[in-house]
């Protein structure tokens, strides 16, 4: 009688010490941190906020790197100009009709949460991102007009500094806590 597939015995990858066979298997990284204490309930909210907008942006945040990255490899493909600006605009235009109405219904701190968690996926700003692609007039233009709703495309991402709390989140979500 033949096993099932998935009760089938597993192959552990193993090393070899002092004449002894020593299974080798790798284990994620944990990372650990005290519980909060809020010191009022208006402090426990906005905590419990700040998990919900990190939650909601930052699948879009991942998505951006991967697109990015996807996007990068086509472009070095590319070698005219024109065919590079045509290429940026037409995967632009992909991105709105996917993404547009989605991120069009972010609420202001979603959308500051955002900017800050692409830096962190891509290590460069939305401004740099738009320079790169677009080009510097497009990326003064639309700095220009972010600063008039209260967001700045330059904004960085201080995971040891300002945003400690946001990565720590992040962390959590990555291992599955929230």
């Amino acid at each position: 009688m033949a096993q099932e597939p998935d009760t089938l015995p597993k192959v552990v990858p193993g090393k070899i010490l002092d004449g002894d066979t020593v299974p080798l298997v790798e284990i994620k990284s944990v990372f650990v941190y005290p519980p909060y204490e809020f010191k009022n309930r208006r402090q426990e909210h906005r905590y419990s906020r700040l998990v919900y907008n990190i939650q909601k942006v930052y699948p879009y945040a991942k998505m951006a790197g991967q697109k990015l990255d996807e996007l990068q490899l086509v472009m070095d493909t590319i070698t005219g100009e024109k065919e590079r600006k045509r290429f940026a605009k037409e995967a632009e235009k992909q991105l709105e009709d996917e993404f547009g109405d989605d991120l069009r219904d972010l609420t202001f701190s979603q959308g500051k949460i955002l900017l800050k968690l692409i830096y962190r996926q891509t290590g460069n700003s939305s401004f740099e991102l738009v320079e790169e692609l677009r080009g510097k007039f497009t990326a003064f233009v639309w700095q220009t007009l972010a600063s008039i709703f209260g967001y700045n495309l330059k904004t960085g991402y201080d995971p040891n500094g300002e945003d400690r709390q946001i990565e720590e989140i992040i962390l959590l979500i990555d291992q599955g806590y929230f």
